[in-house]
Protein backbone atom coordinates (compact mmCIF):
# COMPACT_ATOMS: atom_id res chain seq x y z
CA UNK A 1 0.00 0.00 0.00
CA UNK A 2 1.26 3.36 -1.01
CA UNK A 3 0.93 6.38 1.15
CA UNK A 4 -1.46 9.29 -0.53
CA UNK A 5 -2.93 12.50 1.04
CA UNK A 6 -4.71 12.42 4.53
CA UNK A 7 -3.29 9.36 5.55
CA UNK A 8 -1.36 10.41 8.27
CA UNK A 9 -2.35 7.27 10.10
CA UNK A 10 -0.22 5.11 7.59
CA UNK A 11 2.85 5.76 10.11
CA UNK A 12 1.00 3.85 12.43
CA UNK A 13 1.46 0.37 10.18
CA UNK A 14 4.22 -2.40 10.05
CA UNK A 15 7.16 -1.69 9.22
CA UNK A 16 6.51 -3.56 5.45
CA UNK A 17 9.19 -3.73 2.75
CA UNK A 18 12.91 -4.17 2.14
CA UNK A 19 15.29 -4.31 -0.35
CA UNK A 20 19.00 -5.04 -1.10
CA UNK A 21 21.35 -1.46 -1.32
CA UNK A 22 20.91 1.09 1.69
CA UNK A 23 21.87 4.97 1.82
CA UNK A 24 25.24 6.06 3.78
CA UNK A 25 24.67 6.48 7.10
CA UNK A 26 26.11 10.63 6.92
CA UNK A 27 22.55 10.81 5.51
CA UNK A 28 20.04 12.39 8.38
CA UNK A 29 17.05 11.36 8.80
CA UNK A 30 15.28 14.21 9.66
CA UNK A 31 16.90 17.70 11.14
CA UNK A 32 17.24 17.35 15.00
CA UNK A 33 15.42 20.43 16.03
CA UNK A 34 11.34 20.23 15.38
CA UNK A 35 11.46 23.76 14.54
CA UNK A 36 8.03 23.94 12.73
CA UNK A 37 6.34 22.11 15.71
CA UNK A 38 3.77 24.93 16.40
CA UNK A 39 2.99 25.17 12.64
CA UNK A 40 2.95 21.31 12.47
CA UNK A 41 0.49 20.46 15.66
CA UNK A 42 -1.83 23.56 14.02
CA UNK A 43 -1.48 21.52 10.44
CA UNK A 44 -2.37 18.03 12.44
CA UNK A 45 -5.39 19.67 13.66
CA UNK A 46 -6.78 20.76 11.08
CA UNK A 47 -6.28 17.51 8.88
CA UNK A 48 -8.12 15.83 11.73
CA UNK A 49 -10.83 17.86 11.32
CA UNK A 50 -10.87 16.90 7.99
CA UNK A 51 -10.94 13.71 8.55
CA UNK A 52 -13.87 13.76 10.13
CA UNK A 53 -15.43 13.99 7.09
CA UNK A 54 -13.51 10.92 5.71
CA UNK A 55 -13.35 8.49 8.54
CA UNK A 56 -17.61 8.28 8.63
CA UNK A 57 -17.18 7.54 4.66
CA UNK A 58 -14.40 4.84 5.35
CA UNK A 59 -16.00 2.98 8.10
CA UNK A 60 -19.12 2.84 5.21
CA UNK A 61 -17.19 1.63 2.81
CA UNK A 62 -15.56 -0.87 4.47
CA UNK A 63 -18.32 -2.23 6.13
CA UNK A 64 -20.48 -2.61 3.01
CA UNK A 65 -17.24 -3.52 0.32
CA UNK A 66 -17.66 -6.83 -0.18
CA UNK A 67 -14.18 -8.41 1.13
CA UNK A 68 -13.23 -10.31 -2.41
CA UNK A 69 -14.18 -6.57 -4.15
CA UNK A 70 -12.24 -4.89 -1.42
CA UNK A 71 -8.92 -6.95 -1.35
CA UNK A 72 -9.00 -6.98 -5.44
CA UNK A 73 -9.13 -2.93 -5.10
CA UNK A 74 -6.69 -2.81 -2.78
CA UNK A 75 -4.46 -5.50 -5.17
CA UNK A 76 -5.18 -3.18 -8.06
CA UNK A 77 -4.12 0.36 -6.50
CA UNK A 78 -1.03 -1.20 -5.20
CA UNK A 79 -0.25 -2.61 -8.92
CA UNK A 80 -0.96 0.91 -9.99
CA UNK A 81 1.21 2.11 -7.40
CA UNK A 82 4.36 -0.66 -8.42
CA UNK A 83 5.21 1.56 -11.33
CA UNK A 84 6.32 4.02 -9.14
CA UNK A 85 8.45 1.79 -7.27
CA UNK A 86 9.92 0.58 -10.43
CA UNK A 87 11.10 3.83 -11.73
CA UNK A 88 12.16 5.03 -8.21
CA UNK A 89 14.04 1.37 -7.48
CA UNK A 90 15.96 2.38 -11.41
CA UNK A 91 16.69 5.78 -10.14
CA UNK A 92 18.33 4.62 -6.90
CA UNK A 93 20.48 1.85 -9.31
CA UNK A 94 18.87 -0.90 -7.35
CA UNK A 95 18.39 -2.68 -11.06
CA UNK A 96 17.28 -6.35 -10.00
CA UNK A 97 14.15 -4.80 -7.85
CA UNK A 98 13.44 -2.36 -10.64
CA UNK A 99 13.42 -5.15 -12.90
CA UNK A 100 11.57 -7.41 -10.30
CA UNK A 101 8.47 -4.65 -10.22
CA UNK A 102 8.31 -4.13 -14.12
CA UNK A 103 7.78 -7.81 -14.30
CA UNK A 104 5.11 -7.36 -11.09
CA UNK A 105 3.11 -5.28 -12.89
CA UNK A 106 3.26 -7.11 -16.60
CA UNK A 107 2.01 -10.17 -14.60
CA UNK A 108 -0.51 -8.77 -12.47
CA UNK A 109 -1.96 -6.58 -15.29
CA UNK A 110 -2.17 -9.26 -17.66
CA UNK A 111 -2.50 -12.53 -15.56
CA UNK A 112 -4.11 -10.29 -12.59
CA UNK A 113 -6.73 -9.05 -14.60
CA UNK A 114 -5.60 -5.32 -14.25
CA UNK A 115 -3.94 -5.83 -10.53
CA UNK A 116 -7.05 -7.27 -9.40
CA UNK A 117 -5.26 -10.44 -8.43
CA UNK A 118 -2.00 -10.59 -7.64
CA UNK A 119 -0.21 -13.82 -9.08
CA UNK A 120 3.46 -11.86 -9.28
CA UNK A 121 3.33 -12.64 -5.41
CA UNK A 122 2.86 -16.24 -5.66
CA UNK A 123 5.56 -16.50 -8.09
CA UNK A 124 8.21 -15.23 -5.65
CA UNK A 125 7.94 -10.93 -6.85
CA UNK A 126 8.49 -8.98 -4.10
CA UNK A 127 6.09 -5.71 -3.54
CA UNK A 128 8.71 -2.79 -2.62
CA UNK A 129 7.72 0.36 -1.26
CA UNK A 130 9.77 3.35 -3.08
CA UNK A 131 9.08 7.00 -3.78
CA UNK A 132 11.22 9.98 -4.99
CA UNK A 133 11.85 11.22 -1.24
CA UNK A 134 13.85 7.80 -0.43
CA UNK A 135 15.48 8.52 -4.35
CA UNK A 136 16.66 11.98 -2.56
CA UNK A 137 17.98 10.48 0.04
CA UNK A 138 19.76 7.73 -2.00
CA UNK A 139 20.97 10.80 -3.98
CA UNK A 140 22.13 12.17 -0.97
CA UNK A 141 19.79 15.36 -0.59
CA UNK A 142 19.28 16.50 3.26
CA UNK A 143 15.77 15.54 4.61
CA UNK A 144 15.23 19.02 6.13
CA UNK A 145 13.08 20.09 9.14
CA UNK A 146 9.56 17.90 9.65
CA UNK A 147 6.38 19.17 8.26
CA UNK A 148 2.96 18.42 8.40
CA UNK A 149 0.97 19.42 5.30
CA UNK A 150 -2.36 20.21 4.88
CA UNK A 151 -4.43 17.36 3.38
CA UNK A 152 -0.80 15.19 2.41
CA UNK A 153 -0.12 14.39 6.09
CA UNK A 154 3.49 14.25 7.57
CA UNK A 155 6.70 14.61 5.90
CA UNK A 156 10.10 16.16 5.55
CA UNK A 157 10.74 19.15 3.36
CA UNK A 158 12.60 16.83 1.21
CA UNK A 159 9.49 14.38 0.93
CA UNK A 160 7.33 18.04 0.09
CA UNK A 161 9.46 18.72 -3.30
CA UNK A 162 9.50 14.77 -4.36
CA UNK A 163 5.59 14.95 -4.36
CA UNK A 164 4.87 16.47 -7.43
CA UNK A 165 7.05 13.55 -8.65
CA UNK A 166 5.17 11.01 -7.12
CA UNK A 167 2.13 12.28 -9.15
CA UNK A 168 3.82 12.29 -12.47
CA UNK A 169 4.78 8.26 -12.24
CA UNK A 170 1.38 7.54 -10.69
CA UNK A 171 -0.69 6.30 -13.92
CA UNK A 172 -4.08 7.47 -12.43
CA UNK A 173 -2.62 11.32 -13.64
CA UNK A 174 -2.97 10.56 -17.10
CA UNK A 175 -6.51 9.28 -16.56
CA UNK A 176 -8.88 10.89 -19.03
CA UNK A 177 -11.47 12.24 -18.88
CA UNK A 178 -11.20 14.12 -15.32
CA UNK A 179 -14.18 12.72 -14.11
CA UNK A 180 -12.58 9.46 -14.36
CA UNK A 181 -9.55 10.27 -13.07
CA UNK A 182 -11.35 12.17 -10.23
CA UNK A 183 -13.50 9.43 -9.12
CA UNK A 184 -10.74 7.02 -8.94
CA UNK A 185 -8.25 9.14 -7.00
CA UNK A 186 -11.52 9.35 -4.62
CA UNK A 187 -12.23 5.73 -4.62
CA UNK A 188 -8.53 4.86 -3.85
CA UNK A 189 -8.07 7.97 -1.18
CA UNK A 190 -11.58 6.48 0.77
CA UNK A 191 -9.71 2.62 0.11
CA UNK A 192 -6.81 3.94 2.33
CA UNK A 193 -8.11 5.46 4.51
CA UNK A 194 -10.69 2.40 5.40
CA UNK A 195 -7.20 0.55 5.70
CA UNK A 196 -6.38 2.60 9.12
CA UNK A 197 -9.11 2.05 10.85
CA UNK A 198 -7.66 -0.66 13.36
CA UNK A 199 -3.99 0.66 12.97
CA UNK A 200 -4.90 4.19 14.33
CA UNK A 201 -5.79 2.27 17.70
CA UNK A 202 -2.34 1.98 18.05
CA UNK A 203 -2.09 5.80 18.53
CA UNK A 204 -1.28 6.75 22.51
CA UNK A 205 -0.37 9.83 24.30
CA UNK A 206 0.86 13.12 22.64
CA UNK A 207 -1.13 12.37 18.99
CA UNK A 208 1.56 14.62 17.49
CA UNK A 209 4.91 13.28 18.84
CA UNK A 210 3.28 9.51 18.18
CA UNK A 211 2.97 10.32 14.60
CA UNK A 212 5.80 12.40 14.07
CA UNK A 213 8.51 9.74 15.53
CA UNK A 214 6.52 6.52 14.24
CA UNK A 215 6.48 8.62 10.10
CA UNK A 216 10.14 9.18 10.45
CA UNK A 217 10.97 5.36 12.09
CA UNK A 218 9.10 4.23 8.77
CA UNK A 219 10.51 6.46 6.50
CA UNK A 220 13.79 5.30 7.88
CA UNK A 221 13.05 2.01 7.35
CA UNK A 222 12.12 2.19 4.42
CA UNK A 223 14.71 4.70 2.56
CA UNK A 224 17.61 2.15 4.64
CA UNK A 225 16.15 -0.88 3.39
CA UNK A 226 15.40 -2.66 6.81
CA UNK A 227 18.37 -1.18 8.93
CA UNK A 228 16.77 1.37 11.67
CA UNK A 229 18.69 3.98 13.03
CA UNK A 230 18.44 5.36 16.20
CA UNK A 231 15.34 7.88 16.55
CA UNK A 232 16.37 11.45 15.94
CA UNK A 233 13.72 12.15 18.63
CA UNK A 234 13.88 8.94 21.20
CA UNK A 235 14.36 11.43 23.89
CA UNK A 236 10.56 13.14 23.10
CA UNK A 237 8.63 10.80 25.09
Amino acid sequence: MKQHGLLALALVGALLGGGCASVPRDVPLVDREDRWERFNRAMLRFNDGADKIFRPIAKGYKKIMPKPLYKGLNNAFGNLGDIGDMVNNLLQGKIKDGLRDFARVLVNTTLGLGGLFDPAARMGLQDHDEDFGQTLARWGVPPGPFVVLPFAGPTTLRGAFALPVNSAVDPSFYLSPTAHRNTLNGVRLVHFRAELLTAEQAIFGDRYIFIRDAYLQRRDYLINDGEVAEDPFGDDF
